[in-house]
């Protein structure tokens, strides 16, 4: 089975930036595609951002403009790179690999808090 984990949160002020990365224990060329999802308290999950295998990128309107998906397949890692970060960012990010065959596999996420 294949494991994803996320590393790269943290306390950021409002205005300053985070790499989330999201190391997977095999190749990247499994998922026919790897999303970053976020989760804030009292709300639901929601998309941020994918990749697909062929690396075509899909943003949320709440992000798009200054967010950056991305993918390192030598070391079968996925970035996702926010700036201007606000407080309303807050909250924990998942990394999802997703396969029509084998089904979804999530994270176990990391937290992002946005905060002076």
């Amino acid at each position: 089975q294949v494991q994803l984990v996320e590393s790269g949160g943290g306390l950021v002020q409002p205005g300053g930036s985070l790499r989330l990365s999201c190391a997977a224990s095999g190749t990247l060329t499994r998922f026919d595609r790897v999303a970053w999802y976020r989760q804030a308290p009292g709300k639901e999950r929601e998309l941020v951002a994918s990749i697909s295998r062929l690396g075509s990128k899909n943003y949320a309107d709440s992000v798009r403009g200054r967010c950056t998906i991305s993918r390192d397949s030598a070391k079968n890692t996925v970035y996702l790179q926010i700036s201007s970060l606000k407080p309303e960012d807050t909250a924990v990010y998942y990394c999802n690999g997703g396969n029509l065959v084998g089904g979804d596999t999530w994270g176990q996420g990391t937290q992002v808090t946005v905060s002076s």
